[in-house]
């Protein structure tokens, strides 16, 4: 009996011939490999997660249009968190319990992320991650392919400081980990840099916030104190349309305050009259108008996946491209989606990012990454005033918090720790760290 015939035999059948000695080859390699896709479609965050979820479905689509992967076909399972942190956690043991994923690319907010860290770390699943965050952590079963904050809020302040000649900050954010960790490091780098307590405004608000007169009349009033003044701003989700549409309101421009966001990309100013904002920045690693053969190719193939002509493409798109590239990359090298064998494989992987260079998995499962600045244009896109001048690999750990400056992570044999202390010489003894905890 052939083995096509074996693999449509009645299930009796196929115990009877397999008890006889006829043995078919692995009927898992003709079963799907499972992606699971755990972004927010509702709530708060859908502005920014949903494209997220179409885009890692685009790479599905391409991949099993090569031929899949180890001679099999990939198939996306979709679930909803709903902007709802728990549901993240319960939607991830879905993915992983249930639904048998060999892998999942999700999340965008931080306290998402550490709602899923313990349960993709209890039934050992693989986690891409590929939004900037706070640092402060290191899994053996996450892979963050966005930005650390060496990577994206520290060269935005040098970029202030050196070229625009900032000397007072306002820290903007939403009320979570990631303003509050990234924050905390921020004003301990300012200080570290003669900037005194006076000079430093922090302001958090909500999700969701929507009233913003009184705080940017804050702003402005901070920021008419004779020295040079700009927002650093970690405000996420659809919050970001009332802020900005409230800095035009009250003419601020970016001549006299200029905003550096770290949330607000190509997707969000879809939804924002971008004329008042013109100016106004941005820190990513990628951005749209960067101009590589990779990148053109990259931007007609999403606009003709979404069959939408004016379809923006952002950093965490980016993100998940090369996040994608990288596990199959590792499934290929692993000759299997095994969990451990891939966690193995990666380190070292290499890949082409989209603006011209290449991204490579570091032992502490962060990724190497250009950083540019961008100018916001009348059009919706931005204009790259700055990057750097090659890649920077993320760092897990901060070296202004005196809590993780002597931490490193290294995930290879024989240290396989996320959170060593080199001056102790020990283990932390988990897989991640926080020093800050989430909201």
């Amino acid at each position: 009996m052939t083995p096509r015939r074996l693999a449509l035999c009645p299930h009796w059948l196929a115990a009877s011939l397999l008890s006889l000695g006829v043995v078919a080859p692995a009927m898992a390699q003709e079963e799907p490999i499972k992606v699971g896709i755990l972004h927010s479609l509702s709530g708060t965050m859908a502005i920014s997660e949903t494209v997220l979820k179409d885009t890692v479905e685009m790479l599905i689509e391409q991949q099993n249009a090569r031929g899949g992967l180890l001679g099999r076909e990939l198939e996306a399972v979709v679930v909803d968190p709903a902007s709802d942190w728990p549901l993240f956690a319960e939607k991830a043991r879905e993915l992983l319990a249930q639904e048998k994923v060999d892998v999942i690319f999700g999340n965008w907010t931080s306290v998402s992320r550490k709602s899923v860290l313990p349960v993709v770390e209890e039934l050992n699943g693989l986690l891409f991650y590929p939004v900037q965050y706070e640092g402060e952590e290191s899994s053996e079963n996450v892979f963050y392919t966005g930005a650390a904050p060496n990577q994206q809020a520290i060269p935005a302040v040098d970029y202030l400081m050196n070229n625009v000649g900032v000397e007072r900050w306002v820290l903007a954010g939403t009320d979570y980990v990631y303003p509050r960790t990234t924050n905390k490091i921020l004003e301990a780098y300012l200080k570290s840099h003669g900037v005194s307590d006076q000079d430093i405004m922090v302001n958090y608000t909500p999700f969701g916030h929507s009233d913003w007169q009184n705080i940017v009349s804050e702003i402005k009033a901070f920021g008419s104190q004779g020295k040079k003044t700009a927002v650093v701003s970690t405000i996420n989700g659809d919050a970001n349309v009332p802020f900005y549409r409230e800095l035009g309101n009250q003419g601020i421009d970016a001549a006299d305050i200029p905003v550096v966001a770290f949330s607000v990309g190509e997707q969000e100013l879809t939804g924002i009259d971008t004329a008042p904002l013109v100016g106004h920045l941005a820190a990513w690693n990628y951005f749209m108008s960067v101009d590589t053969d990779a990148n053109y190719d990259f931007i007609d193939a999403w606009i003709e996946y979404t069959g939408d002509d004016m379809a923006v493409t952002n950093d965490p798109m980016e993100a998940h491209y090369i996040g994608f590239s990288m596990w199959a990359e590792a499934v290929r090298k692993a000759g299997t989606t095994e969990v451990d064998a891939v966690k193995d494989a990666i380190i070292g992987v290499s890949v082409p990012n989209l603006s011209g260079g290449y991204a490579a998995m570091m032992p502490n499962h962060h990724i190497t990454k250009p950083v540019l600045i961008g100018e916001i244009q009348d059009n919706g896109q931005f204009s790259i005033v700055w990057e750097t001048p090659s890649t920077v690999a993320g760092d897990a750990w901060s070296d202004y918090l005196p809590g993780s400056r002597d931490l490193i992570s290294d995930w290879r044999k024989p240290m396989q720790c996320g959170n060593y202390n080199v001056v102790e010489g020990s283990c932390g003894g988990g897989t991640s760290e926080d020093v800050a905890t989430a909201e």
